[in-house]
């Protein structure tokens, strides 16, 4: 029975940290699937068809391509006189096409912007995501691709994965921004994996673990060690947490010791009917608000 569990936990993680080339449905969000297909998901695992650029910019921009641990895209989007420049990170099994709501407000708010596809996703390299953690030296090498242009004042945003990313870079890569603002990062790779596991109303004992543990193997690193958590006592920069109070992935507990833990200036901003979601679309008014609020003070 173990060793049958051991093989469905490679398969499971195989799919979970590697996205599928063509026409293939993805896997709906817990709460809408039936009991089969639950208990087909439990079995085989999700589909995770490749995420691809849906939109590109309304306004100029310019495609840049650049060299990390994988290639990756970027559009990066000027205006007049900046205050600086925002890189924006998208989450998991998405793509930058679906940032460019938010880069419109930065825009607005008067700031260049730089929408970046981690590997796997857009037009970037590869099929592979490691929810964060390969993902981070992307995040730095984006970082020093406008430090070396000649840009000092560099914020960073990031959602869910791509805050986990972030907050690694800043962490164990030495990456120090003029601040950030991050939307639902999860405490630890366990939490989350326990978390997909909860949302289909199964235990997550053993089988979140040996998932957490094939997925590193797979991808070639330590997957309990992934824990933003502790990343976040290696971040002194200004920082904006974001959170929805009904997210049924990430736990309030989760986002209470991240902001605990983070060392410099910091502020919590929960969204009391949100979950799992863009926050821009659910509260415009406050979300806009709050990050306009953030960059005037940092």
């Amino acid at each position: 029975m173990f060793a049958l569990m051991n093989v469905v936990a490679i398969f499971h993680s195989y799919k979970f940290t590697h996205f599928t080339n063509g026409d293939v449905e993805k896997t709906k969000d817990a709460v809408k699937l039936t009991t089969s297909q639950k208990i087909k998901t439990l079995v085989f695992g999700v589909n995770n068809p490749r995420p691809q650029n849906k939109t590109t910019p309304a306004r100029r921009y310019e495609t840049i391509k650049l060299k990390s641990n994988r290639e990756i895209e970027c559009w990066s989007i000027g205006i007049a006189n900046p205050k600086g420049t925002i890189i924006l990170f998208h989450g998991f099994s998405t793509d930058k096409s679906i940032m460019l709501d938010k880069a419109d407000v930065f825009l607005q708010l008067g700031y260049n912007v730089l929408l970046v596809d981690f590997m796997g996703s857009g037009g970037s390299e590869g099929n592979q995501t490691t929810i964060g953690y390969l993902e981070a030296e992307q995040v730095k090498t984006c970082f020093d691709y406008l430090t070396q242009k000649g840009e000092k004042s560099i914020y960073i945003f990031g959602v869910s994965m791509g805050a986990v990313a972030a907050m690694k870079a800043i962490s164990d890569l030495d990456i120090e921004p003029k601040g950030i603002i991050i939307e639902c990062p999860f405490g630890s790779m366990y939490k989350t994996v326990c978390a997909r596991f909860e949302t289909m109303h199964a235990p997550t004992f053993p089988m979140a673990g040996l998932l957490v543990f094939w997925g590193g193997l797979q991808n070639g690193f330590w997957a309990f060690g992934h824990n933003p958590t502790a990343y976040a006592k290696k971040i002194s920069c200004p920082t904006l947490l974001l959170y929805g109070a009904k997210d049924d992935k990430v736990s309030r507990r989760e986002i209470d010791d991240i902001y605990k833990n983070l060392t410099g200036k910091k502020k919590l901003r929960i969204y009391h009917d949100a979950g799992h979601e863009n926050y821009l679309a659910k509260y415009p008014n406050e979300w806009m608000h709050d990050v306009s609020q953030f960059l005037t003070m940092h």
